[in-house]
């Protein structure tokens, strides 16, 4: 297993952040999700440092849908990135952690009247417009509430980036945005630039997530920028913002060769900077980048327990633990890879490969499929690391689990950040069956 940033093996015992996992385990239960508080703090300066322009300003835009609770929104604010949300609960969250309204971009493919009115009624700073319908609704209710709104639009231009189809964004036939090949997209331009209620900025792209080749970032660059001169002289529009999204890869397991984010920004710019120049796009004052997974996951690390071990007739023995797909879908979802390891024999010599399943009535219930391992005992403490990102934010209590706790750690301290679900948690929205007739 490869280890992230803060971690050590001390007395033969993985250590995050100069503190023994067992000692999260005794103080937390598992399973449990540990944060390298430090790390996303250097990552958040890698990014803003790194996309720094002296031509225009610069926003570092967090992905919430990547993990979003209190505790991640504040740290991710304190940092000076803005944070991006595509729900009236992610917009309900970030306001609860002192998010300012101006700081937030509103995204989605599908706002309901109600997650509208809540932006426009907290001040949220931008709207990006997916559709016409989606443009229609934000319209009227602006006209409606006698607000304005700044907004982007939502724009695909064709990429197919080299990653699995479910986080391809940005095909022709894609649920989110307009072609930039449509004439629909000039046409709605020009009833955006018209509106008396809405500020139109300029344009939003987003090519795909888990993308490892940086040539993809710098097509789609070109791409858009040519798109915006083109529709600068097409529609009489001034293009003032540009954001391109994100998508940077990162590194799970063996098979994955991310690119070194501090040399690829400082080049990112450098295209960015000669494709407005090249462009004449001189109205363009601030250009963003959307990074979520990219800030966070190689911070975030799983702690199980290892409750069993089996040995079929077919196949790799099981190791079993007590967590599974109901705190990280992505392997029976995406067929994400991991990597683990036996964080209390962190220096044992392995003994075989191990299929590492969780304790849900799924067989697809399975983290690892290949995880070289010491021989497994009952009580082994087994972690996951790089889980940071889309795995506790898409967690369930199917089969009644209750979701795990999850703590951030940094120079030997943790902090309690959500707690263990209890059984009591998992009855809270619930009605009893006598109560069909009241």
């Amino acid at each position: 297993m490869k280890l992230t940033q803060h971690m050590q093996v001390v007395n033969n015992e993985l250590n995050i952040a100069d503190i023994p996992v067992s000692r999260l385990k005794e103080e937390y239960g598992t399973p449990l999700y540990i944060y390298d508080q430090k790390g996303i703090k250097d990552q958040a300066k890698t990014f803003i440092n790194g996309f720094h322009s002296k031509k225009f300003t610069t926003h570092i835009i967090y992905a919430s849908k990547a993990f979003l609770n209190l505790y991640i929104a504040q740290l991710i604010n304190e940092q000076g990135c803005y944070l991006d949300a595509v729900s009236g609960g992610e917009i309900y969250t970030l306001l609860a952690a002192g998010v300012p309204g101006e700081k937030i971009y509103f995204h989605g493919n599908n706002k309901t009247e109600s997650e509208i009115i809540l932006a426009f009624e907290q001040g949220i700073g931008t709207f990006v417009i997916d559709s016409q319908t989606d443009f229609y609704k934000v319209e009227k209710i602006a006209k409606s509430l006698n607000k304005e709104a700044k907004v982007l639009l939502r724009i695909n231009p064709g990429i197919e980036a080299s990653t699995h189809k479910y986080i391809q964004t940005s095909r022709d036939d894609s649920k989110f945005g307009m072609s930039s090949h449509d004439e629909d997209t000039v046409t709605l331009v020009k009833e955006m630039v018209k509106s008396d209620w809405l500020d139109f900025a300029g344009f939003h792209c987003h090519i795909g997530s888990q993308i490892l080749e940086e040539r993809f970032f710098f097509e789609e660059a070109d791409l858009m920028l040519g798109f915006c001169r083109q529709m600068e002289e097409e529609t009489g529009c001034q293009v003032r913002e540009i954001n391109l999204g994100g998508g940077f890869g990162v590194y799970y397991s063996q098979a994955d060769r991310p690119f070194d984010y501090e040399k690829f920004l400082q080049s990112y710019i450098q295209v960015i900077e000669a494709a407005i120049d090249q462009y004449g796009l001189e109205h363009v004052d601030t250009v963003s980048i959307e990074p979520g997974r990219a800030l966070i996951n190689d911070f975030g690390t799983a702690l199980y327990s290892v409750g069993g071990v089996k040995h079929t007739l077919a196949g790799k023995p099981f190791v079993f633990v007590d967590g599974g797909m109901s705190d990280n879908i992505r392997p029976a979802l995406y067929q994400a890879k991991y990597e683990a390891a036996l964080a209390n024999r962190m220096n044992d010599e392995v003994e075989g490969e191990y299929r590492v399943a969780g304790k849900l009535c799924e067989t697809g219930d399975q983290l690892v499929q290949d995880a070289p391992l010491p021989e497994a005992r009952i009580g082994d403490l087994l972690v996951i690391p790089r889980v940071g990102a889309y795995t506790y934010t898409m967690s369930s209590n199917y089969n009644r689990l209750g979701r795990p706790a999850l703590v951030f750690v940094e120079d030997g301290q943790s902090y309690l950040a959500v707690k263990r679900e209890s059984y009591q948690d998992l009855l809270r929205n619930d009605y009893n069956y006598k109560n069909k007739e009241d």
